[in-house]
């Protein structure tokens, strides 16, 4: 199993953010558990964004995981990066 880092950065309407944000919210407790480790905002970002971090098998399990999130499908994230990452320090090494 491999740790991945998601960053998402939202786009820039908060109407829509706040009317789909609890089926996001849900979709995303649904994964915890299995693969979700930790998720949550960058609550003083300039832009609104998240960090979530994942443990899998693989890249392409946390990508088909990640299209089904109602911020993605709904079109609500701009911009989406998933990176490797090892942590080597702390409760997650």
């Amino acid at each position: 199993m491999s740790y991945f880092a998601v960053h998402y950065r939202y786009v820039q309407d908060a109407d829509a953010l706040d009317l789909v944000r609890p089926r996001h919210r849900e979709y995303l407790a649904s994964l915890v558990g299995d693969t979700l480790v930790a998720s949550g905002p960058y609550p003083e970002a300039a832009v609104p964004s998240a960090l979530l971090i994942f443990n899998a098998e693989s890249r392409d399990r946390i990508v088909g995981q990640l299209n089904a999130d109602p911020f993605w499908r709904e079109g609500l994230i701009a911009e989406r990066v998933i990176e490797p990452w090892n942590p080597v320090i702390g409760s997650l090494a």
